[in-house]
């Protein structure tokens, strides 16, 4: 669309109307660094850029408060007030690099590569009115042949999407420590990563970018490796009140296949959403982009909490991959290594 949504333009508006106010009060910005990736030619930096107050003299009340977030409710991720169209410097090395955040204080650019070699390096960050921030990069080895993607709701969190009512509850009431990972999902991914040194990891999720930092700390906490997270942004867009979160991981895949295309992908998911079509579909343009599909299996209670009934939502898409893609379907990660195991070479 050419003409922004009316949502959109709303959103425009109270986002520049608490921009003023803020700005008055002597607020400042705070720069939220995401963990970005890279390849031989290109670094991809992701941030986001809020209103904060002013920074807290005392350190000790500043250090305890940060002690507390696992234990605040998840409802305040969202209370944030995005600066858009900010100017950030961005320094890789020693390269400086002026970009700007998008109208929902988002910023997502591609930088040259400043001779940055596999692995992980950081990036420094700034804004005229935030104290300066470290993001993490992961440069992929373009050499290496095999790469994990993973889902996270339902996959490795248990969150019961998209109920509505269940999710609302998991999402802004349930405090951060007592989310609950599925068992056996980061045994499973480690096992994996000892079968293939270097490989990399990332998180495709229809999360919203408000939540990365509390599921950074989860999959931190609870074994899961570390690597890139690809979430939306939350509210309204140019084309109506929400993001398509089926749009948002299919472009994010073939994103990975055209930034690797040297590289065969586990795909990871759940049968609670629609996983299983989007992987199938993937790798029916793919094919030679897929290693395996790996579907957790909800169980009845968690499938009628998902979508209301005891049926897998994607019941329809079972084995929708290719002949030449192995499909692979388990109720934990225990399940899904035994069956996995003489895929990858797993011990």
């Amino acid at each position: 669309m050419t003409r922004p949504h009316w949502a959109s333009l709303v959103e425009d508006s109270w986002n520049s109307a608490l921009g003023g106010v803020l700005d008055r009060r002597g607020w400042a910005h705070l720069m939220v660094p995401l963990t970005g990736y890279g390849g031989r030619d290109f670094v991809r930096v992701l941030a986001r850029v809020v209103h904060a107050p002013a920074p807290d003299a005392d350190e000790p009340a500043a250090t305890a408060r940060a002690e507390q977030q696992a234990y605040r409710r998840g409802w305040r991720n969202f209370l944030t007030a995005e600066v858009p169209h900010q100017r950030v410097t961005v320094t890789l090395g020693e390269d400086e690099h002026e970009v700007a955040t998008d109208r929902s204080g988002q910023l997502d650019v591609r930088l040259p590569n400043p001779g940055w070699a596999p692995g992980w390096h950081e990036v420094r960050m700034r804004t005229p009115k935030s104290a300066p921030a470290r993001a993490r990069i992961l440069v992929v080895d373009e050499s290496q042949p095999f790469g994990l993607v993973s889902d996270i709701d339902d996959t490795v969190l248990r969150t019961y999407l998209p109920r509505p009512m269940v999710a609302a509850y998991n999402t802004f009431v349930l405090p951060e420590h007592a989310r609950r990972p599925v068992p056996g999902m980061a045994v499973l991914y480690q096992e994996v990563l000892r079968a293939h040194p270097g490989a990399p990891t990332f998180y495709v999720s229809t999360g919203a970018w408000n939540t990365a930092s509390t599921l950074e700390r989860f999959l931190a906490t609870h074994g899961y490796p570390r690597g890139p997270m690809l979430l939306t942004d939350w509210g309204p867009t140019n084309t109506g009140w929400f993001r398509s979160g089926q749009e948002h991981k299919r472009a994010s895949l073939r994103g990975l296949a055209a930034d690797f295309p040297g590289i065969r992908w586990l795909l990871v998911g759940d049968d609670g959403q629609h996983d299983p079509e989007l992987y199938g579909e993937f790798a029916r343009e793919h094919p030679g982009n897929v290693r395996a599909i790996a579907i957790r299996e909800l169980g009845a209670g968690e499938q009628v909490l998902s979508h209301g009934t005891p049926v897998a939502r994607a019941a329809q898409h079972r084995d929708s991959s290719p002949p030449e893609v192995p499909e692979v379907r388990g109720e934990d990660g225990a399940a899904l290594a035994r069956l996995l195991a003489p895929l990858l070479d797993l011990r």
